[in-house]
């Protein structure tokens, strides 16, 4: 963030939301000694001025050069504060939602049998709902600090799926699906190795990789070379370009460098022995008979995110291929395309979301945030016989961390 403005006026907002939650604290503190009023408010004031210093100088201090342990987990700190500050906030709002409610009724209502609780400086704050909001804010930071170590965690989800397409040849047909691999966000190559051997126990015979190789540079992969170039599956291991692979979220010196770096990682999926599929597709052979498998560059139905793709090129020549899977980084596709335009489109893999790494899935209940900017986040999705997988993503960005939605190896059997 390299507009001063912007950062000041952040700034702002965040001091004023430290002062509004400071209240909840206040009131929540009322009945605690003065020497442990003085002890809270230290340590609530110390992490705040900590946190604004660090959001502060951040832009201004090459951050991208500190090592990367470092810069994750001071980073995800100081935002997980400023959420649990938020969500504190929501309660504090509704409290005071509450208050101005019970102001105008005692404005309107004069009648002494009307019983109106107000104390003679007005509507004091519910204790209660100070309590909920700290409580609410507190566990949220707290969760957030414990899914520091869920980001090794690599759970394996089997699925079986029918197709009446599907040729007999192909019936029992293993796919892994892994996505968002994200390479520049790891620190620990023995974990992530377990996660690429825990993959390979599986004996997929085809292996699907559906974007985000790296945060945004090809050199992010020098140290996992030797650990992805395991992967390796009887049909082969496909791959396709996610958003973060064009490298639209860093400064390049040039255009031609950002394109040397492009270059670089398309050689890199290469030498790992994976088919980059760039807008093409390929036909997969089995017992005589075929199925195609189509790779595009991202495409995403939504606008800040960019529309590399080509579906039309991908398709082309395989139309009288009798089934047919898709490799599109961005699940806003499948309904913004896919389903309107190509019927004979039978299976889709997608990625990206990471269910935003944080949310809740048990049986009845599945909720992410993301999911109010997504409509398929996470798992399968059927359009009658039209299936889309999106993958919960194998890395992380951002928060070095999941809470709820862990790191993802599918596994389909087609049948």
């Amino acid at each position: 963030m390299r507009n001063p403005g912007l950062v000041w006026f952040l700034l702002a907002i965040i001091v004023l939301l430290d002062l509004y939650v400071f209240q909840a604290v206040k009131v929540a503190t009322q009945s605690a000694t003065p020497r442990w009023r003085a002890v809270i408010y230290g340590c609530y004031w110390g992490l705040t001025v900590i946190s604004l210093v660090i959001l502060l100088l951040m832009p201004y201090m090459q951050a991208d050069t500190w090592p990367k342990t470092l810069r994750n987990y001071l980073f995800a700190n100081v935002v997980g504060l400023i959420f649990a500050k938020m969500l504190a906030a929501v309660f504090l709002l509704l409290d005071d939602i509450r208050r101005v409610g019970m102001w105008i009724l005692s404005k309107l209502y004069s009648n002494p049998s009307v019983e109106i609780s107000q104390a003679a400086d007005g509507i004091t704050r519910s204790q209660f709902m100070s309590w909920v909001g700290l409580a609410a804010g507190t566990t949220l930071f707290g969760a957030l600090l414990y899914g520091f170590r869920n980001k090794y965690r690599y759970q394996v989800v089997n699925l079986a799926l029918q197709f009446p397409r599907l040729p007999k040849a192909f019936a029992g047909m293993k796919i892994a699906h892994i996505s968002d691999i994200h390479s520049g966000s790891f620190t620990d190559k023995s974990a992530v190795e377990r996660g690429v051997q825990l993959l390979m126990a599986q004996k997929p015979d085809l292996i699907i990789f559906s974007g985000d190789l790296v945060n945004d540079r090809a050199a992010e992969m020098a140290n996992f070379m030797d650990v992805f170039s395991q992967l390796q599956a009887p049909l082969g291991v496909y791959s396709t370009l996610g958003n973060h692979d064009y490298g639209d979220y860093v400064r390049w010196e040039s255009p031609e460098g950002k394109r040397a770096n492009l270059q670089q990682l398309q050689s890199i999926h290469k030498q790992l022995g994976w088919r980059l599929l760039m807008n093409e597709h390929v036909v997969l052979e089995r017992g005589g008979e075929q199925i195609a498998l189509l790779g595009i560059e991202n495409w995403s139905a939504k606008g800040r995110f960019p529309k590399y793709g080509d579906l039309s090129q991908a398709y082309a020549g395989a139309k009288d291929i009798p089934f047919k899977m898709l490799i599109s980084h961005d699940p806003s596709h499948w309904e913004a395309e896919v389903l309107p335009k190509y019927s004979d489109i039978d299976l889709m893999f997608s990625g990206h979301t990471h269910g935003m790494q944080f949310g809740l899935e048990i049986p009845g209940i599945k909720w992410s945030p993301v999911q109010y900017m997504y409509k398929q986040w996470a798992g399968l999705y059927s359009n009658g016989d039209r299936k889309l997988y999106v993958n919960r993503g194998f890395g992380f960005i951002g928060y070095p961390g999941r809470v709820g939605i862990l790191p993802e190896i599918t596994m389909l059997k087609l049948g």
